[in-house]
Order: structure tokens, then sequence, then C-alpha cells
């Protein structure tokens, strides 16, 4: 005897399963994970950091008006 389904809750999981390949998809060409967000503003915190460091102050600056 042949199987008996539910044609709503197979039509149903046919569209929850080409959902799941869509986002996948888009998750693999848009989505970063939360370790590489957070990297990524660390790094950048840092690199901020360095050149606040090396950024010269009006002391700093020659003189303008020697010949050097």
């Amino acid at each position: 005897m042949a199987e008996i389904i539910n044609l709503r809750r197979a039509a149903k999981a046919i569209r929850r399963r080409e959902k799941d390949i869509q986002a996948q998809a888009n998750r693999e060409r848009h989505g970063r994970t939360k370790s590489q967000k957070d990297l990524d503003a660390r790094t950048r915190k840092l690199d901020e950091a360095k050149l606040d460091r090396l950024q010269l102050t009006q002391d700093e600056l020659p003189d303008p008006t020697s010949n050097k």
C-alpha cells in the first residue's frame, strides 16, 4: 500500500528547504561571522591608536621661518 502524505505539509517542507538553500547562499555571499567583525573592530581601534600616537603636536612641528 502507498504511503499517505499531507500535500500541505509536503509543500511547506519544500518551500522551507528552498528558503534554507537561499539563506545559506546569502550568508556565504554577504555574511561575516561575529568573530570576523570583532577582529576588524579591534584592528581598526589599534590602527587609530597607533595613528594618534604618531601624530605630531604643534610643539613638534618644524618652524617654517627657519632655513634648515
